[in-house]
């Protein structure tokens, strides 16, 4: 291995150590330097070498979560095509991964919310990312007007942002309970949405 893949590795390890420490009990400003290092298995002095300090790890932590998100978005839509679908899969794609990645997606919540305006900005950012990807993804696939797409998009992601915070320390029941309730409530939005475009003077039937 090079030097820079091991700094990369390195670099991964301290991201995953961050990640691993956050639970329903801690949040990002509740984790020392200390702690990630030890996690990490490097010596505190080495955290230097790869952030300039806890803020920027947080900032990095806040991207690679909005990265995961558009990950799984791209992944329910390879099971679309295979045959899935499109809310269906969906929804259970992402209850997949709130139950693999508890704390990334608990990480996107309460920065949203936090008391750190940088943290807020960049998840409100990796929010929008993943919100125009699916009004894209609603253009594309349901030819509905841009600025209908992005009221049907965003909210959806109200929706399912919401459904995964009351899935996040579910059991198996309530989370198979959630996700259908999730699932009729998206299509209450689908459906209003064409309706909503049906009654408008001059529009073509949908």
């Amino acid at each position: 291995m090079s030097r820079q893949e091991q700094k990369q590795k390195t670099r991964q390890n301290i991201i995953a150590a961050a990640f691993q420490l956050l639970n329903e009990n801690r949040t990002l400003s509740a984790i020392s330097l200390r702690e990630v290092a030890r996690e990490a298995g490097i010596a505190p002095t080495s955290f230097y070498r790869h952030f300039k300090d806890m803020d920027e790890l947080g900032l990095t932590l806040v991207d690679e979560a909005g990265l995961a998100l558009r990950q799984l978005m791209r992944q329910a839509r390879r099971r679309i095509a295979s045959g899935g679908g499109v809310i269906d899969t969906s929804v259970d794609t992402f209850m997949e991964f709130i139950a693999a990645n508890s704390n990334v997606f608990r990480l996107l919540l309460r920065e949203h919310t936090g008391t750190s305006a940088a943290y807020r900005l960049a998840v409100s950012r990796e929010i929008q990312h993943f919100t125009d990807e699916l009004s894209d993804y609603i253009i594309e696939q349901l030819r509905i007007p841009y600025d209908v797409a992005v009221l049907q998009a965003e909210a959806m992601v109200r929706l399912v942002f919401s459904a995964g915070a009351d899935a996040l320390e579910a059991d198996t029941i309530l989370r198979n309970a959630i996700s259908n309730r999730l699932k009729r409530q998206l299509r209450f939005i689908q459906l209003g949405s064409l309706a909503y475009l049906q009654s408008l003077p001059d529009t073509p039937g949908v």
